[in-house]
């Protein structure tokens, strides 16, 4: 990720959660709290019961690979998690790249010279 980095720590995941402004939608849930940085820092949550762990490497390995994509479009200085449902477990790609670009829209930390057409 070109703009971004990981979020790591168990504590830094507690603030988000804590801290942050959530919206959901039938894939993930998204927490979003801004970090006063230049980068946004990425977590990704999938819990065990979602599936077993290879489904769960599936899922996190396709939402960093919609959020790698599209986080030009993304604002910066921002702290987000993304939680996966359980929906995600059988999710396609372009599936999961919409779910995020939705979420970024309710939260409002899309930029406006992003993808034309979200309304």
């Amino acid at each position: 990720m070109e703009f971004s980095e990981s979020l790591k720590k168990n504590e830094d995941f507690r603030t988000v959660y804590r801290k942050g402004r959530s919206f959901a939608n039938r894939l993930f849930v998204m927490y979003v709290l801004e970090n006063n940085g230049e980068k946004n820092r990425v977590g990704i949550s999938v819990s065990k019961k979602v599936g077993n762990s290879v489904v769960r490497h599936h899922i996190t390995r396709l939402v960093r690979e919609g959020y790698r994509l599209q986080e030009k479009v993304f604002n910066s200085g921002l702290d987000i998690v993304i939680v996966a449902r359980s929906n995600a477990a059988s999710a396609s790609f372009r599936e999961v790249e919409s779910a995020l670009l939705h979420l970024g829209r309710l939260h409002r930390i899309l930029r406006m010279s992003g993808k034309a057409g979200s309304d």
